[in-house]
């Protein structure tokens, strides 16, 4: 008989009420616990986000590294630590959702990919090393719709989740079985025409933030 792994994420139904939002679970994968969730963000966060970020992006970068590699051909920027307002709330819905502490986050990062540029499949976790405080569990939220491709794709289960504007896609890795966490690979399919815009948040073992 299987071991059913515990889960972080909790949720009963179909909804998750943070302080300030009602967010609907519209899909759902259980191991690895792989959630696509609406209502994320409002459309109007979703701009503000690519506003604040548009003139701070730079080539996106990979690793403990940060090397610049062709296997990921988008650019990015990270936002301070509560940086204003409209972060804070954003990271303390986040943090709400994703059941971990403020404290285990990293800053939140937005992504931009234009038309021909994408993420080839990888891990969010450190798989090199013995990481003391490794990554455990992602949450990409989509701030625009894309017009063709862009797709966040989990090879190994032949798993698609298109993009759409407010929405997201929750998943986690922090397993014993360390088959259900390589089963996180994914990639960020090629951008075939229009744009691509999205924010991502990455929770950390143990304390992250000096708050």
């Amino acid at each position: 008989m299987a071991i059913i792994e515990q889960t972080i994420f909790n949720s009963f139904g179909n909804k998750i009420i943070t302080k300030d939002k009602e967010i609907h679970v519209v899909g759902k994968m259980d191991e690895p616990l792989i959630l696509i969730l609406d209502n994320v963000l409002s459309y109007k966060e979703c701009d503000a986000l690519i506003d604040l970020a548009n003139n701070r992006m730079k080539r996106a970068k990979i690793g403990k590294s940060r090397v610049v590699s062709n296997i990921r051909t988008s650019s990015n920027m990270f936002f301070e630590e509560s940086e204003n307002e409209l972060i804070q709330k954003i990271e303390t819905r986040v943090s709400e959702l994703m059941n971990i502490p403020i404290s285990h986050a990293e800053p939140l990062q937005i992504l931009h990919y234009k038309a021909g540029e994408q993420y080839h499949p990888h891990f969010d976790y450190f798989t090199s090393g013995n990481v003391v405080n490794n990554r455990i569990s992602t949450l990409v939220m989509y701030l625009n719709d894309v017009e063709k491709g862009g797709e966040t794709y989990f090879p190994s289960l032949r798993f698609t989740v298109t993009p759409k504007k407010g929405s997201a896609v929750y998943f986690e890795y922090f397993y014993n079985e360390n088959r259900l966490n390589e089963l996180t690979l994914h990639a960020g399919n090629l951008v075939e025409v229009g744009e691509k815009w999205v924010a991502t948040q990455w929770m950390r073992r143990q304390r992250h933030r000096n708050i």
